[in-house]
């Protein structure tokens, strides 16, 4: 498989120029996937989306550069996710990722392989306040777990006690990955590959950091949900500006198989998140209606929300389900 093209310059502070290739295969055969509008939340401006015909890989065209990416983070994790959600929603919200958590850390007991369910370490990519490690040590109390993260709520979560070691930074940056290389039994990435520039050395770090015999555990949306056909520039992880790339599973699987990996589990069904017709409202209606007026919507998208937790049992068994989850065991390739 071709290498990722070397990323062109940037032109402005937010943005890098329009490709003409594809990232993932360098294939010039694109089509526009979707055109998505800014909203309040996430700044002024269209996002555009253009799709692979030959490998089926999805892509922001144009990218945003480290700087733009970095802003619409923060906008996105100071603004209303952290701080301006009604306390209600946000007690409902931890409850379902802590459930969700909890399933994913027991996809690791589940392997046939005994050192999975007894990891001596275990790195939790892109971690922001640890939730996961938080839950995931319940299940694995014996487990060093370590975070890593761009921002500083790392070093906030080491504070609270939810990971043993905060990493501050980006996983591919050499001097980091040097600190972290062949230190770990298992690393995950929960909705993590999609935000990074280059998921292709994204998962080469990963692997560097992992021992020999140690397992890799991602989730990323699944670019091929019938959400994403449905909701189209309203489907959360289409649309927004921080997902510069949506990864098939066949990519994927293919990915880590070239790097040396066994590819030991896939699930769709466990990876699903009840969120896409009340994050789809959300967007639609930031959109469209002045900003004072969003206030009184709360009730529709309330409605949303439990129409997304009735449904997700139906749903998740069906292509409507809108993420997917990977577990493979680094046999050879880079860091073994």
């Amino acid at each position: 498989m071709q290498s990722s093209p070397p990323t062109p310059q940037s032109t402005d502070g937010f943005h890098e120029p329009r490709r003409e290739d594809c990232p993932w295969c360098g294939s010039t055969s694109l089509r526009t996937r979707l055109r998505a509008p800014g909203t309040p939340r996430y700044g002024s401006g269209t996002f555009v989306v253009d799709e692979c015909r030959d490998c089926a890989h999805a892509f922001q065209n144009p990218r945003l550069t480290a700087e733009g990416l970095a802003f619409h983070h923060r906008d996105f994790y100071e603004g209303t996710v952290e701080g301006t959600e009604d306390f209600a929603e946000r007690i409902r919200a931890d409850r379902t990722r802590r459930r969700h958590h909890r399933a994913a850390a027991r996809a690791m007991l589940t392997l046939p392989d005994p050192e999975s369910r007894e990891p001596e370490s275990w790195l939790d990519v892109g971690t922001g306040h640890a939730h996961f490690p938080e839950t995931a040590r319940e299940l694995f109390p014996y487990t060093a777990f370590d975070g890593l993260d761009p921002t500083e709520r790392v070093e906030r979560a080491r504070a609270a006690g939810h990971v043993e070691e905060a990493h501050l930074g980006h996983l591919t940056t050499p001097e980091v990955l040097a600190r972290l290389r062949s230190r770990y039994d298992v690393v995950s990435m929960f909705h993590h590959l999609e935000h990074t520039p280059d998921p292709r050395a994204e998962l080469r770090a990963a692997l560097t950091a992992l021992r020999p015999g140690g397992h890799l555990l991602v989730e990323v949306p699944d670019p091929h949900s019938a959400f994403a056909v449905l909701l189209g520039k309203w489907w959360l992880p289409g649309g927004g500006p921080r997902h510069l790339h949506l990864l098939p599973l066949d990519n994927l699987r293919a990915e880590l198989e070239s790097q040396g990996c066994t590819v030991v589990a896939t699930d769709r069904r466990a990876a699903h998140l009840p969120y896409d017709l009340s994050a789809a409202l959300s967007l639609a209606l930031a959109h469209l209606l002045p900003k004072r007026w969003l206030r009184a919507t709360t009730p529709l998208v309330v409605a949303a929300t439990v129409l997304d937790h009735a449904l997700a049992p139906l749903l998740r068994r069906t292509r409507f389900s809108n993420a997917y989850r990977v577990i493979a065991r680094k046999d050879t390739g880079p860091g073994a």
